[in-house]
């Protein structure tokens, strides 16, 4: 029996905090609780159902991700069996997902069963060769039902994906998602560590249930979203599931369940603010965690003047499992006025450094270039690894994340980096929240082009009022050639802008701009 099947320490961290108490509450959805017990019988039957069909340990199991906490067992059933979950985001159009689902070309799909009342779905199930697992009810029912939908299979199924304990899809921000492999000994290296970040919580110990709640709205379909349900079931902490992140829904959930850290993206923040929720509501807060995007210090500024809250920014990436670095309370109260602006420190047990983007060679605390990492939850634990970052390390150990090297804009010969430019217009005070993307240009090569969101009741610049704003604050190359107006902005499961989908808004927009003179 290998260290990813039934019998690891992650199995055994579940199974002991699944049954201290089997009547405690664990999960809330709906303002309905969800017991310990009955995430355990339902896991038991979703395994059952998977050794039926014969897939043991080290099987692909791919699903349609939501937060519903009818995929809570899911998680513990594959983690717990050595089982690889291939994650497809079950908020995707339905094109889109079959297109997945025969790409993932897993022997099973779990599905809930609103999902398999999609007719592009059910059908792209029955074609890809694989059989639906469908979980038909919540939790206390534990219903799992084996649905063969298969007629004549277009291509075939790979059902095994030996000590992959996760195919993650990753956001999508800047291209089509792509599937990244995730080894079991990462996903457990990184939980396991999870522990020495928060008070109250150390590694190796016993476990045991404790008091509060964590609000859960990172999605499911993303590492975030896993990551968080998986450090509070290990920290036997009680879950408030949230479909996705609203101002609502969250206020409300703060409100009823008095959390001292609750978090969510950036974007969230700026909604938050927007929304002018009153102190009162988020009283119970001694901090509000957020990353995934960068955070704007003038935003985190605002909050806190505002709320009495810090933001602590986090940094990682799926590949990661998680966090790679991030600020403390202690270390916002004693650094923040200094360091405003980094993502934090990188985290205990992980070595960064910053190298030539062309050489390769390693650059002196202070120089800006691109991001590499080396961890035991990083790759294969001993390499360093790069990434498309381009970023600072200074002499203290914070690290400052200056854009994408993937992302900047190269227009004429000059770097333009979007997060500069989207900046500079979200210091309009009608601007709540902007984006910028490079579009295609014949002579240029790339040129910038932006659009923004407008504060609630705000009225919206004219061109010229926003061009000569701009012109006050960016080079002249900065300057985008377009500007426009948009009520919300394209965004990943994670919350992120989704890239490609503003380029096609904004190229349309450019277009229609030029064809009417």
């Amino acid at each position: 029996m290998t260290a990813t099947a039934q019998g690891s320490e992650l199995d055994r961290l579940i199974g002991a905090t699944l049954a201290i108490d089997p009547a405690a509450p664990a999960v809330e959805y709906l303002q309905r609780w969800h017991s310990w017990g009955e995430i355990d019988a339902a896991a038991a039957q979703i395994m059952a159902a998977l050794d039926t069909l014969g897939l043991g340990e080290g099987a692909r199991i791919g699903s349609l991700m939501r937060n519903r906490p009818e995929l809570v067992p899911l998680l513990v059933a594959v983690f717990r069996s050595g089982r690889c979950l291939a994650t497809l985001n079950a908020h995707a159009p339905d094109e889109a997902l079959a297109a997945d689902i025969k790409r993932v070309a897993t022997p099973v799909i779990v599905a809930l069963e609103s999902d398999l009342q999609r007719p592009r779905l059910r059908e792209s199930i029955a074609h890809s060769g694989a059989v639906a697992l469908v979980l038909t009810g919540d939790p206390a029912q534990a219903c799992v039902r084996i649905d063969d939908l298969r007629g004549e299979p277009a291509g075939s199924t790979n059902n095994s994906a030996p000590g992959i304990a996760i195919e993650m899809l990753t956001s999508g921000t800047t291209g089509a998602p792509k599937r990244i492999p995730l080894p079991y000994r990462n996903l457990e290296k990184a939980l396991l560590a999870a522990a020495a970040f928060e008070k109250g919580r150390r590694e190796g110990e016993t476990p045991r249930l404790r008091g509060g709640v964590q609000i859960v709205s990172a999605p499911l379909a993303h590492i975030a979203g896993i990551t968080a349900v998986m450090n509070n079931i290990l920290a036997g902490r009680r879950i408030c599931l949230l479909d996705k992140f609203t101002v609502e829904g969250f206020r409300d959930a703060v409100v009823r369940h008095r959390p001292k850290v609750a978090g969510a993206p950036p974007s969230a923040l700026r909604m938050i603010m927007d929304a002018n929720i009153p102190p009162e509501d988020f009283s119970s807060l001694l901090a509000y965690r957020t990353g995934t995007a960068p955070l704007d210090p003038d935003l985190a500024d605002a909050f806190y003047q505002r709320y009495n809250i810090p933001v602590l920014q986090n940094y990682g990436a799926t590949e990661f499992a998680g966090g790679a670095a991030g600020w403390t309370l202690e270390d916002f109260h004693r650094h923040w006025a200094a360091k405003r602006g980094s993502v934090g420190r990188i985290n205990r047990g992980i070595t960064a450094r910053i190298v030539d983007p062309d050489s390769g060679a390693e650059l002196s605390a202070g120089r800006e270039g691109l991001l590499e990492m080396r961890g035991p939850n990083i790759g294969d634990g001993e390499s360093f690894v790069r990434t498309t970052d381009l970023a600072v390390l200074d002499e203290d150990g914070f690290l400052f994340i200056r854009g994408r090297a993937d992302n900047a804009i190269i227009r004429g010969g000059f770097k333009v980096i979007p997060g500069d430019v989207e900046a500079a217009l979200q210091q309009h005070p009608a601007v709540l929240e902007a984006a910028v993307i490079g579009l295609p240009d014949p002579r240029l090569g790339q040129v910038p082009a932006a659009a923004y969101v407008a504060r609630a009741g705000a009225s919206a610049p004219d061109a010229g009022e926003l061009e000569a704003f701009l012109r006050e604050r960016l080079l002249p190359y900065q300057l985008p050639v377009l500007v426009t107006e948009l009520e919300e902005l394209p965004r990943t499961p994670s919350m992120k802008v989704s890239q490609p989908a503003l380029a096609a808004l904004l190229q349309a927009a450019l277009e229609k701009a030029a064809k009417d003179g």
